[in-house]
């Protein structure tokens, strides 16, 4: 197929991107670079050996989306484009708002003005807020206690309409947990511009001497060592489930929803003592404040993915951080230097 990425020179869109590559689909790729680097390009070209059709667009001017699918023969649609952070959402809900949800929007309408009723939508774990019930299903209450996720939240509420009213819609709602890691290439990896915002990056930061020392946020949740529990998933498994997603969609209309995690969650203090296990570097951290909104453990339950999908996550905490450091090391700064 001929698919369309958006935000495909971020973190996660770059490795689907190259996922998509091998698998033998063609691919048109828009990104605006506020969060990513056009240096991704080609390290992409470089792993496949395979370009990719590039626009420097934002999927907000609607005119530009109606050209990109005017010049092109999509298929399907993966939509990653989205502002990410949990912080920034709350101090610029409307940011948050405006870019997410009106995005998505524009992007659904030059869809169904094309023809294009396949979409693959990047969501979020974020969606089931605070919930204290473990592991978490696709049928969990949605509650979540920020912006950001209120916006993926109200993504998948838009898609799940615009299905009702078109049943010749193909949608996937791909609900992720952490994702970490990286290619294990070492030529593609997490590069956030500014502080990071997850903890993957910030450790790595720290490995190579970027950032002084690690803020751990909160140690006083009822978890065995007081700090967060998280599902990570490495990133080319979060990567595969999008082409099985996109088999998914392909087969027939419908909509449906999938957690992609392990099913397995660890602790930041166990993530820190993985990641020094991996490298022999010594990250050192100290105890922060709580986050406001920050759940004591989130995991999810996979089954529905592995049944449905026929999908699992194959990679484990020393692997993800593994390719983590390599990519750091290989790249102390990131895709900066070409």
């Amino acid at each position: 197929m001929m698919v369309l990425v958006t935000g495909a020179t971020g973190y996660i869109g770059a490795h689907t991107c190259v996922e998509l590559l091998a698998a033998g689909h063609d691919v048109v790729a828009v990104d605006n670079l506020a969060n990513s680097k056009v240096q991704v390009l080609s390290r992409i070209r470089e792993l496949t050996g395979r370009d990719v059709r590039f626009y420097e667009a934002d999927i907000l001017d609607g005119g530009q989306v109606d050209r990109i699918f005017g010049e092109n023969a999509i298929d399907a649609v993966v939509h990653f484009a989205a502002l990410k952070s949990v912080p920034e959402s709350v101090a610029e809900p409307l940011r948050y708002y405006h870019n997410n949800v009106t995005g998505t929007l524009n992007l659904c309408a030059r869809m169904a003005r094309h023809g294009v009723r396949r979409i693959v939508f990047s969501s979020s774990a974020t969606v089931y807020g605070a919930s204290v019930t473990m592991p978490l299903t696709e049928d969990a209450p949605l509650a979540p206690v920020n912006p950001y996720g209120r916006t993926k939240e109200m993504i998948e509420r838009i898609l799940r309409d615009v299905y009702e009213s078109d049943n010749a819609w193909s949608v996937a709602l791909l609900r992720y947990f952490n994702p970490v890691g990286a290619h294990p290439s070492g030529r593609i990896g997490e590069d956030p511009n500014g502080v990071p915002g997850n903890l993957m990056p910030y450790i790595t930061q720290v490995a190579v001497g970027k950032r002084q020392e690690l803020v751990v946020f909160g140690d006083d949740f009822e978890t065995d060592d007081g700090t967060g529990v998280r599902d990570y998933i490495h990133v080319v498994d979060l990567a595969t489930g999008h082409l099985k997603a996109l088999d998914r969609i392909a087969a027939g209309p419908g909509i449906h929803t999938y957690n992609l995690g392990t099913g397995t969650g660890y602790s930041v203090l166990e993530m820190v003592r993985a990641f020094e296990r991996a490298s022999g570097v010594s990250i050192p951290y100290r105890i922060g404040g709580r986050r406001p909104g920050d759940a004591a453990v989130s995991y999810c339950d996979p089954t529905k993915a592995r049944t449905e999908l026929a999908w699992t996550a194959t990679r484990g905490i020393d692997e993800m951080c593994l390719d983590s450091w390599r990519w750091q090391s290989q790249n102390p700064r990131g895709y900066e230097a070409g």
